[in-house]
């Protein structure tokens, strides 16, 4: 049977909705509950899903708002524990890794609400119950499509509800800047922070390990950013290249030259010296606790306060 958008002679140039988008989205909602973060709480799973499918089912694909899914958060919702909301743009998986299901960080893909979405395309049609799994709007195409809408009322409600210190991390190598000043986090997200609950703001701005140093810390968009957060009376903090973020790049990259390992200090050692990965090593290293095994700390190590002075003795 021919789609909606077919029959009107067009065809939307967006994905359709994703194959098994209930069985998906409610087995995504007991995942949670049961497994990933068990502290929010009992949910309606069947529950979630009707709420979510009536935002945008039977109506114009290019006139859904985001207060049309306002039931669907409002049963979803749940605490973001204080000091652990992290924003990000331009470096989804990498934001993703480095939050770990909640375990560091609480992203937007973190919660329930947005573990719910994530990675998935729907869209429904006029006049008909059905989904459209042919293809559905792009932004492009129309800005009030349901999938756009969605977010904006998630990345509204994730920053309503963040508070303490408020984590950004940005892509130092993105394409026209790392601070896209019309985007979510621009646009839904700054917008809907409340100030009385958040104690500071800390910028990360990294690269990516092949990229260009496009942008970094009082310089360019980020300059934009530090000055909007500022005026808006933030206390306002940025870091270029901030170390856990980079050692977690290097995991997946690790002969890049970024991601070479070397000493900072002489010490005691034992056996033959290795040459791989750009003249990394390990050494005995023996103190009157006893002796152990080291490996060389990567370069952006080696300049941090308290590495350097290392010393032992072979007994």
């Amino acid at each position: 049977m021919n789609n909606f958008s077919e029959v009107q002679g067009r065809k939307w140039k967006g994905e359709g909705t994703t194959q098994n988008l209930e069985s998906i989205t409610i087995g995504r909602c007991y995942d949670y509950i049961r497994v990933v973060n068990p502290s929010v709480g009992e949910k309606n799973c069947s529950e979630l899903w009707e709420a979510f499918r009536n935002a945008f089912i039977n109506k114009d694909p290019c006139n859904i708002l985001p207060q049309d899914f306002e039931l669907f958060f409002k049963l979803s919702l749940h605490a973001i524990p204080a000091g652990k909301s992290l924003f990000w743009e331009n470096n989804q998986l990498l934001v993703n890794s480095f939050s770990s299901r909640a375990r560091r960080y609480m992203t937007l893909g973190d919660t329930l609400f947005g573990f719910f979405g994530d990675f998935l395309n729907w869209c429904g049609q006029e006049n008909s119950t059905g989904l459209d799994y042919e293809s559905c709007p792009t932004a492009a195409e129309c800005e009030n499509n349901a999938v756009d809408a969605f977010w904006r009322m998630a990345s509204m409600t994730y920053a309503q509800h963040s508070s303490g210190v408020i984590q950004v991390l940005l892509n130092g190598s993105a394409e026209g800047g790392a601070y896209p000043v019309k985007g979510f986090f621009a646009d839904y997200e700054i917008p809907y922070l409340q100030k009385d609950k958040i104690s500071q703001i800390v910028i990360w701005v990294v690269d990516d390990i092949e990229g260009p140093n496009t942008d970094s810390c009082g310089y360019n968009t980020v300059r934009l950013l530090e000055d909007r957060l500022k005026d808006l009376g933030y206390n306002v903090t940025c870091t270029d290249n901030y170390k856990p973020v980079m050692f977690l790049l290097c995991l997946d990259n690790p002969d890049h030259s970024k991601c070479t390992l070397s000493s900072s200090a002489p010490a005691a050692q034992r056996g033959p010296i290795s040459s791989d990965r750009g003249g990394s090593w390990n050494k005995l290293i023996c103190s009157s606790a006893g002796c152990f095994m080291a490996t060389a700390l990567p370069a952006i190590w080696s300049a941090s306060p308290g590495l350097e002075g290392s010393s032992g003795h072979l007994p």
